[in-house]
């Protein structure tokens, strides 16, 4: 039982590292830590079974992995609160509260701690706990109780555990409390949550072990305490690996409805794009281009497959949607908006079904001009409004509508400039 739940924590660990790890490859700094943290908790929680164990004692060290487990925690919660404390180091020349103070000092040496303890933990493993004999209790504290060094080794890695701990869970009450949008505020408490309960966990191992190393303590009493410390250290990684998620659900949410705007925005942004590869930052994917099958993977790797935020990537097409516009007005007929709005009202749909539609049967057949002698630009009305997220709003309009324009529609439409007043 106590295998499978590691096992799970380490696969949820893994997974989060794995969705981290292309804005940690992106170079952010704070990103790199969370994945730092993630990948080493994943590795750490590993060590704990016993395929992990059976692995690492191959090499011939005795307790080898329990070494590596406390080594990888260390690291991993040195880079958690190089990640917590990023935010609050980088405004410490604008603010001067005392968390902040606090977090700048934490944050500058953390690294610097975590190495200390690394190599003074490794110091006592290697050369003062006694591995002579072939271990037989099942857990560490067990196989070298009565050992003054045991004292010593479990209290610098609890110690600098549960103060690390400790801090996490000052810096996210403090932001907890000031948090806006509920996503966060729970996020933020649910993992304050986590860190006193992981806290409380480590000041029961420091107490335990010293117990431990005074005198060797009986079978039911370590196993009590066990089976309490696991429960604490279960629902401490429970609790913050659901406070990690909660805020980031959002994230994914608002991701999702930007990358569903994006997809709406392609077919319109391609045909303009080919129209005026010089307006365009990276022009469309051009696989297979006479291949109708091609379509859905060129638009693929226009939308997901560019290095490039969703966000970036949907103000770029609203911005080069609206540049290509303009430079369409300059080669389009200059009554073509007319005739295209009272082909679009014949339908008789509603003022805004009705716009839509005519821009985007204007769109349509001024492309058939795109490469015309440019002159003074054609009358065209403004979009949705002033800022960005209005064009955005009313250019999904204008697509969705683009997408049912035939070519017969754009056919006779441009016959009407020919025909006799």
């Amino acid at each position: 039982m106590t295998d499978a739940i590691s096992y799970i924590i380490a696969a949820i660990l893994l997974l989060q590292a794995v969705w981290r790890g292309p804005a940690a490859l992106r170079g952010r700094t704070r990103e790199r830590s969370l994945w730092g943290t993630m990948t080493a908790m994943s590795l750490a929680w590993l060590m704990r079974t016993n395929s992990g164990k059976q692995f690492v004692e191959h090499l011939g060290v005795h307790d080898l992995a329990t070494l590596l487990k406390h080594l990888l925690a260390v690291i991993a919660l040195a880079s958690l609160f190089r990640y917590v404390t990023a935010v609050d180091a980088a405004e410490a020349r604008t603010g001067n509260t005392r968390r902040i103070r606090i977090a700048t000092a934490a944050h500058r040496y953390a690294p610097l701690t975590a190495a200390a303890i690394s190599a003074a933990m490794t110091t006592v493993f290697l050369t003062w706990l006694d591995r002579t004999e072939v271990p037989t209790a099942p857990q560490f504290l067990d196989r070298h109780a009565g050992e003054p060094a045991l004292a010593v080794y479990m209290g610098l890695f609890y110690a600098f555990s549960g103060t690390v701990i400790g801090l996490c869970a000052y810096q996210w009450g403090s932001k907890g409390r000031a948090a806006r949008g509920w996503a966060l505020r729970t996020g933020l408490r649910l993992m304050t949550a986590g860190m006193i309960i992981g806290a409380l966990y480590a000041a029961i191992r420091i107490v335990y072990s010293m117990l431990a190393a005074v005198r060797p303590v009986s079978s039911a009493h370590a196993a009590l305490q066990e089976t309490v410390t696991d429960i604490l250290l279960y629902t401490c990684f429970l609790l913050w690996a659901i406070g990690v998620v909660v805020p980031a659900t959002r994230a994914a949410r608002n991701r999702l409805k930007t990358l569903r705007k994006t997809i709406r925005l392609h077919p319109l942004w391609r045909d303009l794009a080919m129209a005026n590869p010089d307006l365009v930052a990276v022009p469309p994917s051009r696989l297979l281009p006479h291949n109708r099958l091609a379509a859905p993977l060129n638009t693929a790797r226009d939308v997901f497959f560019r290095a490039m935020s969703p966000e970036l990537r949907l103000s770029r097409y609203i911005t080069e949607i609206l540049d290509s516009v303009l430079e369409l007005r300059r080669r389009a007929p200059e009554d073509l908006y007319a005739r295209a709005f009272a082909a679009a009202a014949r339908g008789g749909a509603s003022d805004v079904t009705t716009g839509a539609r005519a821009r985007a049967l204007w769109i349509k057949a001024a492309l058939t001009s795109a490469h015309d002698p440019a002159g003074q630009p054609a009358d065209f009305p403004a979009g949705g409004g002033d800022s960005l997220v209005a064009e955005g709003a009313w250019l999904l309009q204008v697509a969705a509508a683009y997408a049912h324009i035939s070519p017969y529609e754009v056919v006779t439409l441009l016959a009407e400039e020919h025909e006799p007043a």
